[in-house]
């Protein structure tokens, strides 16, 4: 993998020939299924072939049931399902045969522990990464399989009411990008406290906040376009002048001046790397130069 990765070093950044799609959870899948049928218009293949990993599921039955539903509305697809509950079963070769083989590789919502302490450092997940990097395909998740994405991965703490140090528990996620800390069902559940808190003790970290039924698509590795019918907050903490995290006692109140924040609907973007705001004219040339 490092030899194919190294191979594609652009002044020094790593860019992946794979996307990455990440949905703030709770995407419509009766209706007009949007995200659901961007996600496969991004294929360019005859029949898309899905494979729905539902590792972070308590219900993975009942995951099968919608997901193989929703997705056949969605054009011409073949759906398969990973019901990977354990470390042994992420290291059987049958699995990393059908992700080699896939075009759509989808993680369901549930739990992101249960995504990185069962897959995390096996040939499952190697096979993933080796694939995103190497190769013209889709990473997809929701919920829990978007916020597992990161290399930094958000896994609980609340802190609805007030922006207090330590409210908020971080582990390490999939890798599969760089720099970011991803946050799913971030306006119905009120969690900006909690991403601003982690992007105030790691400003170098660009918060993602992805409303429910709306995702991003992730380009190159750090150009984003919104997709769906919510919002998508960025918490860009590169220019804050002040903080008194480091200051003050666990549960105190954070205080931060200068926290940069954009809000993003469809069609409009940014830019990771030089932390820039871009509007559909911007993002559109940007994809195509």
């Amino acid at each position: 993998m490092k030899e194919a990765i190294d191979s594609d070093q652009n002044n020094g950044v790593v860019v992946p020939k794979g996307l990455l799609v990440a949905v703030g959870g709770n995407e419509d899948k009766e209706h007009d299924l949007y995200v659901l049928r961007k996600i496969v218009s991004l294929v360019k293949a005859r029949i898309v072939n899905i494979e729905i990993i539902t590792t972070a599921s308590e219900i993975p039955g009942e995951m099968e049931k919608m997901y193989r539903r929703s997705f056949n509305r969605t054009g011409n697809t073949s759906v398969r399902f990973m019901h990977i509950k354990t470390r042994e079963q992420a290291e059987e070769k049958q699995y990393i045969q059908r992700i080699k083989k896939c075009h759509v590789v989808f993680f369901t919502g549930g739990d992101q522990l249960r995504i990185s302490s069962i897959l995390g450092g096996t040939l499952f997940l190697d096979a993933i990464i080796n694939k995103y990097y190497t190769e013209e395909c889709i990473v997809a998740g929701t919920s829990a399989g978007a916020a597992a994405m990161s290399q930094t991965m958000i896994f609980g703490g609340e802190s609805a009411e007030a922006l207090l140090k330590g409210s908020v528990n971080v582990t390490a996620g999939m890798g599969l990008v760089q720099n970011v800390i991803i946050d799913s069902h971030f306006i119905k559940r009120g969690r900006f406290s909690r991403l601003m808190e982690l992007i105030t003790s790691s400003p170098g970290h660009v918060g993602i906040g992805l409303g429910e039924d709306t995702g991003i698509i992730i380009r190159k590795g750090y150009l984003i376009e919104a997709t769906g019918n919510g919002l998508v907050v960025i918490f860009d903490g590169k220019r804050i002048k002040y903080s008194n995290i480091s200051s003050i006692e666990t549960g105190e109140a954070i205080s931060v001046e200068n926290m940069h924040v954009h809000v993003l609907v469809n069609g409009y973007g940014y830019d990771i790397l030089n932390r820039t705001f871009l509007n559909p004219l911007k993002l559109e040339k940007l994809l195509n130069a």
